[in-house]
């Protein structure tokens, strides 16, 4: 069972599409040895030092949290079904509204477009918010998706700026 690292007064909710086998297998997020999310985090200015999926707790300690849309480990995140994954946006939706954090960065573009049944959602932050939280689409950082690390890094460290620049 993997479970949400989330508490109030955060910057940012990482929200992934559905845990992995890896991360299934070792019971934390983003552990598949080919995901980039904690090297990416870390070179965007997010934490100090790169952690490891086992420190993943220690994210609290950056005013950062991590959940995800749908609970159900896949191989690949294009196992998951549109109703997994308009069910787990509404669930997304209820979590955020009662943390509140300053942004809510959901990590694949298509996944937020089915989750909340979006058409032609750009990168970036959005239009939309839940409640006062900001609702960013940033790029997956599985080693499935074929966006460079420099190109992942320059899309979070835009988000980490955007709170900066807000005092956050």
């Amino acid at each position: 069972m993997i479970h949400d690292i989330l508490a109030p007064g955060l910057r940012v909710v990482f929200c992934g599409i559905n845990p992995g086998k890896s991360s299934a297998h070792t019971g934390f997020h983003f552990a598949h040895p080919g995901n980039r999310f904690w090297k990416v985090i870390h070179q965007a200015g997010f934490t100090d030092q790169q952690l490891r999926p086992e420190d993943e707790r220690h994210l609290l300690d950056t005013r950062c949290g991590i959940t995800m849309l749908v609970e159900r480990p896949t191989v690949q995140a294009t196992e998951v079904g549109l109703h997994e994954l308009r069910s787990g946006g509404r669930e997304l939706v209820k979590k955020i509204e009662d943390y509140q954090p300053a942004a809510l960065a959901v990590l694949g573009k298509q996944a937020f477009e089915q989750a909340f049944s979006v058409r032609g959602a750009n990168w970036g932050k959005q239009n939309m918010t839940i409640g006062v939280t900001q609702v960013w689409v940033l790029p997956n950082p599985s080693g499935l998706n074929r966006a460079t690390l420099d190109k992942l890094v320059e899309a979070y460290r835009e988000l980490d700026e955007a709170l900066v620049t807000r005092g956050l």
